[in-house]
């Protein structure tokens, strides 16, 4: 095992659309919370649940979203790894680039590390509207590249995290959202 990210927060987006095997949205995500912690991954803090459009618009039903601080001695990689293994196990089929999904897990960030590198992480950050254009990468990105302009991902994270800094960019949770259009900000909305 490797030791904790130095900052110690583990950040993980969370996010359905789609029924799964173990019942509504938000029912499989805490399914995928519990399966985590069942193999040693500890919630440490979890949002409120959220409402968000789904991203491009009229791409499907409405998510639930949340963002959760993990503790882990694991390495990202290996993370990432069990996040993959856990979406499958609930039924994710990973076949288009933001289509309807069961379960999305998103390693948002670890620690402060930066991957693969600051150079890599600001071409993807730079992409904009244009991400979707570009195939995934295949290699592990930190901190997520889009996290920034995600009103889903930074209103959650506000719950539990408000004054994580991005290490690239040094900005925080609250100033990221506050940066956002007040629309986006708008269609995230607290269920629960």
């Amino acid at each position: 095992m490797n030791n904790p990210p130095a900052d110690g927060r583990v950040i993980l987006a969370l996010g359905a659309n789609q029924p799964s095997r173990s019942g509504a949205p938000r029912t499989t995500l805490e399914a995928a919370l519990a399966r985590l912690e069942s193999v040693g991954v500890r919630v440490a803090a979890l949002s409120r649940w959220r409402r968000s459009p789904a991203f491009p618009p009229g791409a499907g039903p409405d998510f639930v979203n949340a963002a959760a601080l993990l503790e882990t001695g694991v390495s990202p990689e290996a993370l990432l790894s069990l996040l993959h293994e856990v979406e499958r196990a609930l039924g994710r089929e990973r076949r288009r680039r933001w289509a309807p999904r069961v379960c999305d897990l998103d390693l948002i960030a670890h620690g402060d590390r930066i991957a693969p590198d600051a150079e890599t992480l600001r071409a993807l950050m730079a992409l904009g509207p244009k991400a979707g254009e570009v195939p995934a990468p295949d290699e592990l990105i930190l901190p997520h590249p889009r996290l920034h302009e995600r009103a889903f991902v930074l209103a959650p994270l506000l719950d539990i995290a408000p004054d994580w800094r991005h290490p690239l960019t040094g900005r925080n949770v609250t100033e990221m959202l506050a940066a956002l259009p007040a629309a986006a900000r708008d269609e995230v909305e607290v269920i629960a």
